[in-house]
């Protein structure tokens, strides 16, 4: 069987954006792909974190993934720190990548901004420790949205010149996973960017722990136009907002753009809206109620990632001592 590897950061306040765009899918690769699922603490360091808030988000964000229909039996949940080989053959990795691949990185220039002399060195070698996430199971397939493909295509060039400078067909050369219509949902307060838990209003965002007055509340009062709705898709472009609110709908509905438009045609915003919110609280409500159960229990979730982080050291072990082999470590 194929294998998935794909990894969630632990930075709190999980949103519909990061459910319908990856969170969701994960649940649906599962019984068809042999998945690994990581909660990746080691990436969030980057940045400063506090130690009690980056182990509280690591709960949280595990408690999202099972509560969202991860199951932790039959994948592998657990945080990437609890496995050291991710630590080490980023190492390996970053002897292999090459200055110019990393120079090109666009998030590193993003996150970095202006004060790219005061980013940390793990900031910019940032994306050798993704390849090796994805590498050290030797996955086939990772899951990524527009984001992430030039991370991915690193991660590709990664394992080749391993491959090529040793002389062996050891790392798989990586697929994107691609899964249909990109759900890409954007913020409730401008629909021109993306849903984001940075930006400074609540309202922008609906969080997996709102409630649902939150969630009617927050839908109810996001931007629209004052154009009723389209009658075909076409005539949603340069609609940011309204593009955006029957995207969403289309999402949560498992249904298709064209058939939301074809069934709310002239209609008024404010009826979308009462009907979008009704189904974001069915769909989200069990979700977050989950969510809070298991919070309620952070030692059954300290568990599973315990758990999880065996299973994955067992299939890692055999792979990173082989990698050490081909680089020539003597070991004991």
């Amino acid at each position: 069987m194929n294998r998935i590897f794909s990894g969630v950061q632990p930075t709190g306040n999980l949103h519909l954006g990061n459910y319908l765009g990856a969170i969701r899918n994960w649940v649906k690769l599962q019984g068809d792909y042999d998945c690994i699922y990581c909660v990746v603490d080691l990436h969030a360091i980057t940045i400063p974190q506090d130690p009690g808030e980056l182990r509280r988000n690591t709960r949280e964000v595990a408690a999202c993934l099972m509560a969202a229909g991860i199951d932790p039996k039959g994948s592998i949940l657990f945080n990437q720190s609890q496995v050291g080989g991710h630590a080490e053959l980023a190492w390996i990795f970053n002897c292999v990548a090459r200055l110019g691949w990393l120079n090109r990185m666009t998030q590193f220039k993003e996150k970095a901004g202006k004060n790219r002399d005061n980013a940390t060195a793990g900031l910019y070698v940032y994306p050798t420790l993704m390849a090796a996430d994805i590498l050290l199971y030797k996955a086939t397939h990772v899951p990524v949205g527009e984001d992430q493909k030039q991370h991915l295509e690193l991660t590709r060039d990664v394992a080749q010149s391993f491959n090529s400078y040793y002389g062996v067909e050891f790392f798989p050369i990586v697929e994107p996973l691609i899964l249909g219509e990109a759900t890409r949902v954007m913020s409730l307060r401008d629909g021109s960017k993306k849903m984001s838990k940075s930006e400074s209003s609540d309202y922008s965002r609906i969080n997996l722990t709102d409630d649902a007055d939150a969630i009617e509340r927050k839908i109810r009062r996001a931007r629209t136009d004052p154009h009723p709705l389209p009658e075909t898709r076409a005539e949603l472009a340069g609609r940011p907002e309204a593009e955006n609110l029957v995207g969403i709908y289309a999402a949560l509905a498992n249904s298709t753009v064209d058939e939301v438009v074809a069934r709310f045609a002239g209609a008024q915003f404010s009826a979308f809206k009462s009907e979008l919110a009704e189904l974001a609280i069915e769909v989200l409500a069990p979700i977050t109620a989950e969510m809070r159960r298991l919070a309620d229990d952070p030692g059954y979730v300290d568990s599973v990632l315990r758990e999880g982080a065996e299973r994955a050291r067992a299939l890692a072990e055999p792979i990173l001592r082989e990698t050490q082999d081909l680089v020539g470590f003597l070991r004991g």
